[in-house]
């Protein structure tokens, strides 16, 4: 089998990472994995100190990790002969690598999680959009890139409406320090793995602000029935969120300092302005793209969201962190 990776961010990096380790492993699959990058100089640097010191240092690439800087506009005749393609890029690159692709056989997956800026549409939704024939899926569930590169034991899940899809992403990454889940339920995955990010900043906010654990716990358990109501308004399952890709991403990236989300939580409530905290970061933190695109769709479903609402109005600078707790606790008891 042979794999390529677009995009060399840390989850993109830690997953290829993974792979090409498991690779030379017996009874393996793979025959190859290859990590392209945008930035020519970006790849120019990884093969000189064969690790990502950008994105994910202290971590070194395996022998069998090829490297590879193509043209954008050749992406497609690159990865012709591949036998999965996985996009590790943000969510706002999406939509262009899905053009470039269409016209392959192989699968393609994304790593990336939330909904588009603009359009309000999942992963998927954009597929279907400018991509509709070609065998798509997504992979999901708790894993700091770190961990996953450092070969720490990792669960995910691999999600399609195509059985051929999901078959593949686990015969391709399922290993001795990974183990992959098949599930066709990919709305009630993508939707765990968007909504989950905004939920880490309000968590974040709530540790600054040192609220307690009975607080923490509330806001999480609170947090997942916003995020069921949302997924079932949109056709998920309400199994899945309870699953990996519902609670258990969550739950790591609610309290994991790793967690970039998680740490805008806890800057904002340390007094930084959102800018600050950004620059802090030096990564994308999809949190605060996707909130206010996770509350516009909300309410164009009728979905109550009442904490997505607040971290919003946190990000828009309209509320400041205590007015934040002060108007969720305020509202108004109803039946859980």
């Amino acid at each position: 089998m042979k794999i390529t990776l677009l995009g060399a961010g840390a989850w993109g990096t830690a997953l290829a990472i993974a792979v090409a380790r498991a690779a030379g492993a017996p009874g393996s699959a793979v025959q190859r994995v290859r990590l392209w990058a945008r930035d020519p100089a970006q790849v120019a640097a990884m093969h000189a100190a064969r690790a990502n010191a950008r994105y994910l240092p202290g971590c070194a690439f395996p022998d069998a990790l090829e490297l590879c800087a193509a043209d954008e506009a050749d992406l497609a005749q690159l990865c012709a002969a591949d036998d999965l393609i996985v996009l590790g890029t943000p969510m706002a690159a999406l939509r262009g690598l899905l053009q470039r692709l269409r016209a392959l056989d192989a699968p393609v997956v994304w790593l990336c999680k939330g909904f588009e800026q603009g359009s309000g549409l999942l992963g998927h939704e954009i597929a279907l959009q400018v991509a509709p024939d070609l065998p798509v899926g997504v992979l999901s569930g708790p894993s700091f890139a770190k961990e996953v590169a450092a070969g720490a034991p990792t669960a995910l899940v691999a999600a399609s409406a195509q059985v051929r899809v999901s078959q593949r992403l686990v015969q391709a990454l399922h290993s001795r320090t990974l183990r992959v889940y098949a599930n066709d339920d990919v709305v009630g995955v993508e939707v765990g793995g968007a909504v989950k990010n905004v939920l880490a900043i309000a968590t974040g906010l709530c540790d600054g602000l040192q609220l307690g654990h009975n607080a923490r716990a509330a806001l999480i358990t609170r947090g997942l029935a916003e995020t069921v109501r949302l997924g079932l308004a949109l056709g998920a399952r309400a199994e899945t969120f309870m699953g990996l890709s519902g609670l258990g991403d969550l739950v790591l990236t609610a309290t994991g300092d790793l967690s970039r989300n998680r740490q805008v939580g806890l800057r904002l409530a340390q007094g930084q302005s959102l800018a600050q905290a950004l620059d802090a970061l030096g990564h994308v933190a999809e949190g605060v793209y996707s909130a206010r695109t996770v509350a516009q769709r909300a309410r164009a479903l009728g979905v109550e969201m009442p904490i997505t609402q607040a971290v919003v109005a946190l990000l828009d600078a309209q509320i400041s962190p205590a007015q934040a707790v002060q108007q969720l606790m305020g509202r108004d008891p109803t039946p859980e």
